[in-house]
């Protein structure tokens, strides 16, 4: 069997019945913590439009809006949750796979779940191969050094995830993969960089095109033989190794020292912005609890992280997403406030000249050996400039939240709480904590998606 053949065996193979109880409890947490970033993001003005919109659209739809009292149908649903979910920069990720597998994934399966009424063991079955296979595909890919992987095997994740929910055949799900890998986002970093909000559609449109890869299948549509390698190979990436993608595959089978499936490995992001300012500001954090740091103290901030931070240095930014871009933004709020959380990144925090002031004295270096995908060597190194003369200083290798340095679940918690306690209430918060704990038991998954609206 080829790839896509092996990969395809795995989605059917997946059963919930099968999974480890490490596996299943992942599955939840990553549920929970991606449902807070889409009810958090829900609250902004342009994805309360697309909501409206998106209810307008089909208006006899059966999917929830999250955040929202209208529904759509699954298209526009998974459209408008996905693009709500990465607009504060709070949705976790794979260090592995280079990307964001469950804002690729949930929000399709999400919606599909709900409009077919099924249960919530079938959507944390579907959640979890369609982030193993998402996962992989973006671990075989080393995607152009302008290419934004989000959503851009987010189709293929989103695909996977339906095609499950379907109980397709290895062979379809392999057809639907193909159709899918064709429909690929070729999406830049640009957007994020300068603040344009088309850039949060990224996963909004995988999301409906991995939905409509399956329901073109059905048609009787067809796709090339082998999708991945032709999109991935000569486009959106320098190459693709399909290799790679099905390393370890087999051994997720075996519960005597299996490999961990990667919905295990993830990350989850514990500041509010892109993961690529992670690695200075966990170094930063750390430094000023220790030494009960204020910003008044710091004369200059030297760092030294990832090659594409070159990228990232605009001390000034324009806009709230484009501030979630910027290493010195980032930083510099977080000395100031003490904090990384969306207030960070406000418009409010815009318009303070103490963040701005500071965010003028960071300086930004790079190292061609850090790379945001190993956990053996340094990230970033950054050194505290104090007035009078003292320097401090601090170095990440893998930041707080990934797998290899995990928090207490009751972090994670904490997280979706905070996010959402502003649009659904706290007591009401902490019940949907319970609920999605006990997904498993669901009979429907409409009676999670109806405690997710304002």
């Amino acid at each position: 069997m080829d790839y896509l053949d092996r990969l395809a065996a795995f989605v059917t193979a997946t059963r919930f019945d099968d999974l480890p109880v490490s596996t299943v409890a992942a599955a939840k947490l990553v549920l929970l913590d991606t449902l807070g970033a889409i009810v958090a993001g829900s609250a902004m003005d342009e994805n309360g439009e697309l909501a409206r919109f998106a209810a307008a659209r089909a208006p006899q739809g059966a999917a929830t809006l999250l955040g929202h009292r209208g529904r759509s149908d699954a298209f526009w649903a998974a459209l408008t949750n996905a693009t709500a979910g990465v607009a504060l920069e709070v949705d976790e990720g794979s260090r592995l796979g280079g990307g964001h597998p469950a804002i690729h994934v949930i929000p399709g399966a999400l919606a599909v779940a709900e409009e077919r009424r099924l249960d919530g063991r079938r959507l944390l079955e579907s959640i979890v191969a369609g982030y193993e296979v998402g996962s992989r595909i973006g671990g075989a890919t080393t995607a152009r050094a302008n290419v934004h992987s989000h959503g851009t095997w987010g189709t293929i994740s989103t695909a996977v995830a339906v095609a499950k929910l379907s109980a397709a055949s290895a062979d379809t799900v392999r057809a639907s993969m193909n159709l899918a890998a064709s429909m690929s986002p070729a999406n830049t970093w640009t957007p994020a960089l300068d603040g344009a909000t088309i850039r949060n559609l990224y996963p909004g449109r995988s999301a409906f095109q991995g939905i409509l890869a399956v329901e073109l299948e059905r048609c009787g549509f067809t796709g090339l033989g082998d999708a991945p390698s032709d999109v991935y190979g000569t486009i959106l990436a320098d190459r693709f190794e399909p290799e790679l993608a099905v390393s370890g595959l087999d051994a997720l089978a075996r519960a005597d020292g299996r490999e961990p499936y990667r919905i295990e490995q993830n990350y989850f992001k514990l500041h509010a912005c892109c993961r690529f300012n992670h690695f200075a500001l966990d170094a930063v954090m750390t430094l000023r609890r220790a030494h009960r740091l204020t910003s008044d103290e710091v004369e200059k901030v030297e760092i030294v992280t990832i090659p594409f931070a070159v990228r990232m240095g605009d001390p000034a930014p324009a806009s709230s997403l484009a501030a979630r871009f910027s290493i010195p933004w980032a930083v510099a709020a977080a000395l100031e406030r003490g904090r990384t959380d969306p207030s960070a990144f406000d418009a409010q925090a815009l318009a303070d000249e103490r963040i701005r002031a500071l965010a003028r004295r960071v300086e930004i270096g790079t190292d061609p050996a850090m790379t945001p995908r190993r956990a053996d060597a340094p990230t970033a190194r950054v050194r505290l400039v104090l007035r009078g003369g003292r320097t401090l200083e601090e170095t990440t290798t893998v930041v707080r939240g990934d797998a290899l340095s995990p928090v207490p679940r009751d972090e994670i918690t904490a997280k979706f709480v905070s996010l959402t306690a502003p649009i659904l209430g706290e007591s009401h918060a902490r019940k949907v904590v319970d609920v999605v704990e006990d997904a498993d038991t669901l009979e429907d998954v409409g009676a999670l998606t109806a405690m997710l609206v304002a």
